[in-house]
């Protein structure tokens, strides 16, 4: 939830809570005092299953929405959120998501791998996860975002995770999923947004690379920081050098933010985001 920020928030939630027999496992928050917004996560148990969600929700929207202009998500632990996978041809990432996610590390289910290439099909045959093929041309992109909309539909799909997928996402999918979509860019943004930027921070003669999990918006690569991490080369690195440490960074960065978001541990909040532990 999150709120302009006044006196007694928490007491009322918590209040709230307890007065429908709710146990708090989880409580934390934060306060950005430059524009003056409260935010916080709450994870709470039923006590001798008391508590219906649907009938919980409705009464605590009626208590606070008037009175702290409040915004909140509610979620079940339970039910895991459907990531719909795009790739194209790398498969670094991919394979990381899938064995996290058949593990249990990552919590989510993963009901389909879509991709503009065939070449990554065979993984999705080893894992037996349903595969679609939606190829793309400039000529053909209006027609392929239709096609990838009817497919995530079909699967009630929650998020997107682009997983080296590299197609610019238009607007019309990202007002469908805002704040939905994640997106792993091989640089420690703002730096190299964009095509290559392996190449480009050769060029550049940087002494660090990075890689970035973050929310897709329509301005590319500058959407919502989920996280990031960085690796430190120096001049007797080449682009290879630099590719291939960044492959590692990128499949740590992105299971990272993918369990953040599938665990429901992220707002978004003035194109930045709040991250609880």
């Amino acid at each position: 939830m999150h709120c302009p920020d006044q006196k007694g928030i928490i007491a009322a939630v918590t209040n709230f809570i307890n007065s429908r027999n709710g146990n708090i496992t989880y409580i934390d928050q934060y306060v950005d005092r430059l524009d003056g917004a409260f935010f916080m996560r709450v994870a709470l148990e039923s006590m001798n299953d008391s508590i219906d969600l649907y009938t919980f929700k409705s009464d605590f929207i009626k208590e606070f929405s008037s009175s702290l202009d409040l915004k909140c998500d509610f979620y079940q632990e339970d039910k895991l959120p459907k990531l719909g996978v795009f790739v194209s041809k790398y498969d670094h990432c991919l394979y990381d998501i899938l064995t996290q996610q058949r593990s249990g590390k990552l919590k989510c289910e993963i009901p389909f791998i879509l991709s503009n290439h065939t070449d990554l099909e065979y993984i999705a045959t080893q894992f037996d996860i349903p595969f679609y093929h939606v190829p793309i041309t400039k000529k053909t992109k209006k027609e392929a975002e239709i096609e990838q909309l009817r497919i995530l539909t079909k699967h009630k799909i929650d998020c997107i995770v682009l997983a080296r997928y590299m197609q610019i996402i238009s607007k019309n999918l990202i007002d469908v999923y805002p704040s939905k979509i994640i997106n792993i860019h091989h640089s420690f943004l703002p730096a190299f947004p964009g095509a290559k930027p392996y190449h480009s921070a050769f060029e550049r003669g940087v002494k660090i690379i990075g890689a970035t999990s973050h929310y897709v918006t329509e301005t590319l690569d500058s959407g919502p920081i989920i996280e990031q991490d960085i690796a430190r080369v120096s001049h007797e690195h080449e682009v290879l050098d630099l590719i291939n440490r960044g492959q590692d960074l990128e499949r740590i960065v992105l299971l990272r933010g993918l369990k953040l978001h599938c665990d429901r541990k992220i707002m978004v909040y003035n194109n930045k985001t709040v991250v609880f532990t």
